[in-house]
């Protein structure tokens, strides 16, 4: 599927290794509306602080992405490189410097040079295709075993309305406002403050219900540019229908992009649901859920399909949440393994080890204090997780 007026190119620029592709550039043919969320870490990469000063107009009609390099933690000479090889893109499609937006995933602390991008932006510029986003997919994988791509499309209004959707992340995923890097187009009308309101929106729902490791990136950005080619009925305040219908397709992109990250978890061999409902609060079933999804006892003992009940327990309690530890329910795919808070006894325990055999394991916990409910998504850790991390650098 292609999003109008769209296209994509991806090059091996050798940014840190030769022989791989790490070097992504969209394109928009006209200027677009883009709305983006960010890290919430104080130590933000170049790119992050040059992206959010830019979309204060909220337009851009480039985005260049790296990988190889975070280009964090490397003060104002990071920033000087950042905004030459945003200028190199510029001038490259002809556009104002301001139009571009940067983004950067790899190793930080190691700078940034400008000359891989000078040898290869015309190339890159030349190559731009309406089907290039795979080839951008893959240029910003890191620790990823594979690139995440989504397409979706929808009818606003009578018209139908396009959607593409890239991220990448494996590791360093507990986004706070964003995941590692996500990039949606599409050809939607709309105005800024919708835009940004559906995204952010969006983002709540999905990235920001993921964990694989608890860690929050320098760098996490998350971008949605839609540049109005399809002409659909205008997206506003005065167009209820016609915003619910674009903020339930964007949602839709951004969770499988999210969900397509937990699956593709550094090392990962399980996926994860932590579901916990009965809450008096939406937000301390968040808690919950968050707390237990982000326990490395928990997760090592899904690696290990062993139903030690015991550790979703002990995490619950350090989540902040008061509840009656008594009054407990714990299912490990429908396996009821604690009842009002005690072991369920007989072959209970055996039959969870069973369910935990399982490649996707939903664990539901219920309280009994209200009607709230929420989930998180997470993996387990694995013997590859500690592997891939001792060493990242090599």
């Amino acid at each position: 599927m292609k999003v109008r007026g769209f296209s994509a190119a991806a090059a091996a620029a050798g940014v840190r290794k030769p022989g791989r592709l790490d070097l992504g550039l969209i394109y928009s043919e006209v200027p677009a509306v883009t709305a983006g969320v960010f890290t919430t870490s104080l130590v933000k990469a170049a790119p992050v602080i040059i992206d959010i000063e830019r979309l204060k107009e909220g337009m851009a009609q480039a985005i260049l992405v790296n990988s190889g390099c975070a280009n964090a933690c490397n003060g104002e000479v990071g920033r000087e490189a950042a905004l030459a090889t945003g200028l190199l893109a510029a001038n490259a499609l002809n556009i104002p410097g301001n139009l571009v937006q940067l983004a950067s995933t790899g190793v930080i602390g190691e700078p940034l040079h400008v000359a891989p991008f000078e040898r290869t932006m015309p190339q890159l510029a030349a190559m731009l295709a309406p089907d290039g986003f795979a080839a951008v997919a893959q240029a910003m994988m890191t620790t990823d075993t594979r690139p995440k791509m989504v397409e979706k499309s929808v009818k606003i209004g009578g018209v139908k309305v396009n959607f593409l959707g890239l991220a990448k992340g494996a590791g360093m995923i507990m986004p706070n406002m964003a995941t590692m890097l996500g990039f949606v187009v599409t050809d939607a009308r709309i105005g800024f403050p919708q835009l940004h309101r559906a995204l952010t929106e969006g983002v709540n729902r999905t990235f920001n219900r993921i964990t694989v490791d608890g860690d929050t990136s320098t760098n996490d950005t998350v971008l949605v540019m839609a540049n109005g080619l399809a002409e659909n009925p205008w997206i506003d305040d005065q167009a209820a229908d016609y915003y619910a219908s674009f903020q339930m397709a964007l949602t839709s992109v951004l969770r499988d992009l999210a969900l397509m990250i937990v699956a593709d978890g550094e090392g990962a061999t399980k996926f994860i649901t932590i579901r916990v409902s009965g809450a008096k609060e939406a937000e301390d079933a968040h808690r919950i859920a968050r707390t237990v999804a982000n326990s490395n006892l928990v997760k090592t003992a899904f690696f290990g399909e062993d139903a030690n009940w015991g550790r979703i327990m002990a995490a619950m309690g350090r989540s902040g949440v008061s509840f009656d530890p008594g009054k407990i329910n714990i299912a490990f795919n429908g396996v009821t393994l604690v009842k009002n808070g005690l072991a369920a006894g007989g072959d209970a325990e055996a039959r969870a080890n069973q369910a935990l055999r399982e490649a996707e394991i939903t664990v539901d916990i219920t309280l009994p204090d209200g009607n709230a409910s929420d989930e998180v998504y997470t993996c387990d850790f694995s013997l590859d997780y500690v592997k891939i991390n001792a060493d990242y650098r090599s």
